[in-house]
């Protein structure tokens, strides 16, 4: 019997430089496995939240395409917990 592996889910909080958040909001959110992506007033600029099949996706996902994103700074990521 195979079983269903949970998909990796976590909130990507990505510090950006000034003026940069709504268009780093609208590229992200455009990425295959983020649900939401959100410029915020505060610190961090960006929330997102991402649903991907494994860590390694999602390693992928923040290191190779957010943190390349022009005008990003710098990314928290904070796998949840099921």
């Amino acid at each position: 019997m195979q079983t269903k592996r949970r998909p990796v889910r976590a909130f990507i909080l990505i510090h950006v430089k000034a003026g940069r958040a709504k268009q780093v909001a609208q590229s992200v959110g455009a990425m295959p496995g983020v649900l939401i992506s959100r410029a915020c007033w505060g610190v961090p600029d960006v929330i997102a939240y991402a649903e991907v099949s494994s860590q390694r996706e999602l390693d992928d996902l923040v290191t190779v395409k957010i943190q390349e994103l022009e005008g990003v700074e710098r990314t928290d990521t904070h796998i949840a917990l099921d």
